[in-house]
């Protein structure tokens, strides 16, 4: 990956870094606790624990000593409760708040905060009515203007389009998520340059390495190749606002432009960064000319690009990489009160769920990764002929035969002879591996030589190196390594396994790490949920476990591990998959085909 050489750390990035600091600070201190532990370099994590009480909780909580550091707030309720919600752990605040006593001055924020994590949007900002000190009316009005931003899309009531955007609101428009503005988006006389495309996406490379991204830069390379003109523009305030201090309005990855959209001081307000982040993205359209707005899910990026479409007259299209409610629902859903009601009927999910499927029903073209995904689509009223399904994909260098791995295996101090099994992913819950380190213990119990190897990093990493040596496995857990280096550790492992938990998000979304997998010629192992069996046909390209059963994938590991020719059959077979049906070069001649479609190219 080659990322173009410019100076990062600008004074525009300082600016914008110390508001976002200050505010994190100002609404949550706690939380910024949590997070200064991930941030910090290991040798400094030590320096929280002066922080008082909630220092040492932090430090205990990074640490994955979760009952310690509950226990060092445990005199306090309000103390134990602030925690608690800093770190998801509603149940534990629910019952801290309960042992506070009535006059408590922090008992307002606390339970609107409890209220929002549960996603009772209109109770938290009513627990604050009549709450006293400019903390509680600070957060009165950032959860009221959040609630607004996603209110009902039928909701009679009219926000004012922005000055100078021409017209009454589009009957496919929603509401305009906040008050209007004085900058007008200007788009009379708009004339396009065939071929150009603007991708609005959340977040990007080179300062986030995930699937979202790499999706977004792979389809972006190979529609350069095709002839198009693709440009990338991310959301207001990043790569700032996730940590990196880079001020660039601009850099290239690869040849791929891609756009920041960075304001001196960030906004607090989510109507307010809808609306900055708007006219920012309106100004770079005006300058760029593009013939098509591509929007990336979430909705925050499609609401953009409907509201670009109504100024500019260029078609929108919606690329559902995921339903993000669903995603918020796996996240969540374990730690949630037993007694509390589930968030699937929360009023956060209904109504984020109600806007995703506005921001699809409205689009000119939904793009989706598989057929599951489009079920779900259609099911939310989308009309079927103006759904397109583009899957994840590889590249060229993924089909190359894998390096060497000797030197890396030595470095990560495996044994000749010992079998490694594991993955590269994010570390959260409905990846489920706890479940693939479950299944190794009992393979180890079984004299089987096997080790786990776990690449990437997130918000499970402390839990699962807790639960690996509670185990006495000695897993290797690597931490993010960059996307160049991801064939490296390909090449370590034996088989390739995603144990992915049976949630609503895991049936529904086909992530793109397993077929990157499958391209380098691993032999995969996946649980059997839905999407998972679009990529993976069982005991043809790859085997399929019970999710959730450790014994069910012990037994597919096992199989595999004592037979290298069945690992090479499966690989080679799934190689030949990869190559015929799921290449990024394949995917952009849909794409360029769509486009024109439009009238865009």
């Amino acid at each position: 990956m080659t990322v173009l050489p410019r100076r990062t750390a600008t004074p525009r990035a300082a600016l914008l870094a110390a508001s976002v600091a200050v505010r994190h600070v100002s609404d949550d201190p706690v939380r910024a606790l949590t997070l200064a532990w991930r941030a910090l370099p290991a040798p400094l994590r030590g320096w929280l624990r002066l922080a008082g009480p909630y220092g040492r909780a932090a430090a205990l909580w990074g640490a994955g000593d979760r009952r310690a550091a509950l226990t060092v707030l445990e005199a306090s309720p309000a103390r134990l409760a602030a925690f608690s919600l800093a770190v998801d752990q509603p149940a534990v605040a629910r019952s801290a708040l309960a042992r506070l006593p009535a006059e408590s001055s922090a008992a307002p924020r606390l339970a609107a905060r409890l209220a929002y994590r549960e996603g009772r949007l209109t109770e938290a900002v009513a627990a604050l009515d009549g709450a006293s000190g400019w903390r509680s009316a600070r957060l009165r009005r950032t959860l009221r203007a959040e609630l607004e931003v996603l209110r009902p899309v039928g909701d009679t009531r009219q926000s004012p389009r922005p000055s100078g955007i021409g017209g009454s609101p589009s009957p496919q428009s929603p509401p305009r998520p906040g008050p209007g503005t004085n900058r007008p988006l200007q788009g009379a006389g708009y004339v396009p340059v065939p071929g150009r495309v603007l991708h609005i996406v959340t977040d990007a490379l080179p300062s986030v390495s995930a699937g979202y991204t790499v999706r977004t830069q792979e389809i972006a390379v190979a529609q350069r190749a095709a002839g198009l003109d693709p440009h990338v523009v991310t959301r207001i305030g990043f790569p700032v606002t996730a940590g990196k201090i880079d001020g660039r309005r601009a850099t290239a990855v690869d040849g791929v432009p891609y756009h920041r959209l960075l304001p001196l001081v960030m906004p607090g307000r989510m109507d307010s960064i809808a609306e900055q982040g708007l006219c920012r993205a309106a100004a770079l359209v005006r300058e760029l000319r593009p013939a098509v707005a591509h929007a990336a899910s979430n909705y925050s990026n499609g609401v953009t690009a409907l509201e670009l479409r109504a100024a500019f007259g260029i078609p929108y299209v919606y690329e559902v990489r995921g339903f993000w409610e669903d995603t918020w629902l796996s996240r969540h859903a374990a730690t949630a009160h037993p007694q509390a009601p589930g968030l699937e009927s929360s009023e956060r999910y209904r109504l984020t769920r109600e806007l995703e499927a506005h921001c699809m029903r409205a689009a000119d073209l939904v793009v989706t990764l598989g057929e599951a995904m489009r079920d779900e689509i259609i099911d939310r009223g989308v009309d079927p002929d103006k759904i397109l399904i583009v899957p994840n994909g590889v590249s060229a260098e993924f089909l190359r035969p894998l390096p060497d791995g000797s030197a890396l295996r030595a470095q990560l101090g495996i044994a000749p002879g010992e079998h490694v099994v594991g993955l590269v992913s994010s570390l959260v819950a409905h990846e489920g591996i706890g479940t693939l380190l479950a299944a190794v213990k009992l393979l180890r119990d079984r004299g089987v030589p096997v080790r786990a190897l776990i690449v990437g990093d997130g918000p499970e990493r402390a839990a699962l190196e807790r639960q690996a040596a509670a185990l006495g496995l000695d897993a290797i857990f690597t931490g993010r390594v960059p996307m160049s280096r991801v064939r490296d550790y390909h090449a370590v492992l034996d088989v390739f396994v995603v144990p992915r938990t049976p949630d609503r998000v895991c049936q529904l979304v086909t992530p793109l790490k397993p077929v990157e997998a499958m391209a380098s010629g691993l032999p995969v192992v996946v649980s059997a949920v839905r999407a998972l069996g679009e990529i993976i046909q069982d005991k043809v390209t790859g085997l399929q476990a019970t999710p959730l059963d450790p014994a069910s994938l012990a037994e597919c590991l096992d199989q595999l591990l004592a037979s290298p020719r069945l690992r090479r059959e499966l690989g080679d077979a799934a190689r030949e998959w990869v190559a015929r049906d799921r290449t990024w070069e394949h995917n952009a001649r849909r794409y360029r085909d769509a486009y024109a479609r439009l009238g865009a190219v």
